[in-house]
């Protein structure tokens, strides 16, 4: 494997805040093999005479570009346009680019994006998220396990308003890990608290993850947001429920000391409650707004992010700074830029897979093979498992969800309800060894003697440690598939 892609390190953003993502690179002749089949199927696209090919040879050039570590953006925009043309000449690309390029995106439920982006960015940067780690910390520090459910939990809180499980995982590794290994954790219980930490949080709004599916699949983005939420919570539980048995059942070392010097005040706590209010407030509002139909999911994100502004205005007064504000707002504009722009790559490449009729030919062997809803999703779990041990949660959806909305349909499964499978096999697919890049980040993370406390971290307690979360992931996967009012009932509720 050390031949074909070096995952040798992992770069951290120098500011200590939010990690750069792993960088999977071809090396050697697996860079010329992939540049080489990049090249052979765009060409291809031009000269076979079947639209299917067409649509085939338009994925796998997809692929390569991945692989080649091009944007995704680029790599989804590329192959539509190109199959678009081979099909039916460049004037309809141009016709596309020229009112779908603007009129797909400029769309007013997408105006939702900068707004959560930018509360996720104003939270972080001024220091808020970090209260409620320690707010949950020292609320349950009499619970067997504590430490590791407190992880959790505030781990579902900051990946939900950060939209980032890499910023979240690396967040909180820094600020837990070495907590836990003070109070006597054993290493993996320690590394499958922070693991398992921004599994949740993808699924509560506000989602990003959420709201880029609901943009692929063309659904209203409030239901897709409120899908989650219950599946969010659950898997919350799951965690925590399995936290407290590890405790249990290992003592100490799966649970910590609680002596008296692991406790902190009620002045104390309170304090740290108090600090914390902004972020679950926050959550509150969004949820609970468009639960009741008091905001639209754009109301309700232009809310948060004015909350959000006015408590970093506040937090700037006080700091006499206004660094956590600039950044907060550049970062936002690139994330937000990087978000449109795959939204319309999504588009293009679906475009191009609708004149293709792959999907429908998709569909048609589905169908043809016999599967049921419940093999279909098996397979799609054995599939996204394998995707994930090569690329990210984005390409994931980019690539497997254009393709497979004729097959949904004529399986009957909801797009709300595969919005929420997706999107955990995507994050459960990152962890998956033996390349799971959030493995790597961790791993990399624990190699500060300031995180490990002199306790060494090696990559096969990474993996080991990884053998409890999938566990509990499939489980929740398996309660949705088995019970799938869990997740559209509050979308259900919010349009009565």
């Amino acid at each position: 494997m050390s031949q074909v892609l070096d995952t040798s390190t992992v770069r951290l953003s120098p500011l200590g805040a939010r990690p750069k993502p792993l960088r999977l690179r071809p090396k050697g002749w697996t860079l010329y093999l992939f540049i080489v089949l990049a090249v052979a199927s765009a060409i291809g696209m031009f000269v076979v005479d079947s639209r299917e090919l067409v649509g085939a040879l338009g994925l796998s050039l997809m692929l390569w570009m991945i692989f080649l570590r091009i944007p995704i953006a680029l790599a989804t925009a590329v192959p539509g346009i190109l199959g678009m043309w081979a099909l039916r000449g460049f004037r309809l690309v141009e016709s596309i680019l020229g009112s779908s390029g603007f009129s797909d995106v400029a769309s007013w439920s997408y105006s939702v994006i900068p707004m959560f982006v930018l509360m996720g960015m104003l939270l972080s940067a001024t220091g808020l998220t970090d209260n409620l780690f320690l707010a949950v910390r020292r609320c349950l520090w009499w619970l067997p396990g504590g430490l590791a459910v407190g992880t959790n939990l505030a781990g579902a809180g900051l990946a939900a308003v950060s939209g980032s499980t890499s910023a979240t995982t690396y967040a909180l590794g820094r600020v837990s890990i070495p907590e836990m290994m003070k109070v006597g954790y054993d290493r993996r219980v320690a590394l499958l608290a922070v693991m398992a930490a921004g599994l949740p949080g993808q699924l509560i709004p506000p989602s990003i993850l959420m709201i880029i599916y609901a943009g692929i699949v063309e659904v209203p983005v409030g239901p897709q947001l409120l899908a989650g939420v219950v599946p969010g919570i659950l898997m919350a539980l799951v965690f925590a429920v399995i936290f407290v048995g590890i405790a249990v059942v290992m003592g100490r070392k799966g649970g910590g000391s609680l002596n008296r010097a692991d406790r902190a005040s009620v002045g104390q706590t309170l304090l740290s409650v108090v600090r914390a209010w902004p972020v679950p407030v926050l959550m509150i509002v969004v949820i609970g707004g468009m639960l009741s139909g008091v905001f639209t999911a754009t109301e309700a994100g232009a809310a948060a992010a004015g909350v959000a502004l006015v408590l970093a205005l506040v937090h700037a007064f006080r700091a006499k700074s206004w660094t956590a504000i600039r950044s907060s707002l550049w970062g936002t504009l690139n994330t937000t830029g990087m978000i449109f722009f795959l939204l319309l790559g999504a588009m293009l490449l679906s475009d191009m897979l609708t004149l293709t009729g792959i999907s429908q030919l998709f569909a048609d062997w589905i169908s043809d093979a016999g599967l049921n809803r419940w093999t279909f999703l098996l397979v799609m779990m054995l599939i996204y498992l394998l995707l994930g041990t090569g690329m990210d949660t984005l390409p994931m959806l980019v690539l497997t969800v254009p393709v497979l909305i004729p097959t949904l349909e004529s399986l009957d499964i909801s797009l709300l309800w595969f919005g929420v499978f997706a999107v955990i096999m995507g994050e459960l697919a990152v962890l998956t060894p033996p390349v799971g890049v959030l493995l790597y980040l961790i791993h990399g993370l624990t190699q500060d003697p300031q995180v490990n406390q002199g306790v060494k971290f090696s990559l096969v307690d990474v993996f080991k440690a990884v053998l409890y979360v999938i566990p509990g992931a499939l489980l929740v996967l398996l309660i949705l598939i088995a019970f799938p009012d869990l997740v559209e009932f509050l979308p259900a509720m919010s349009a009565n």
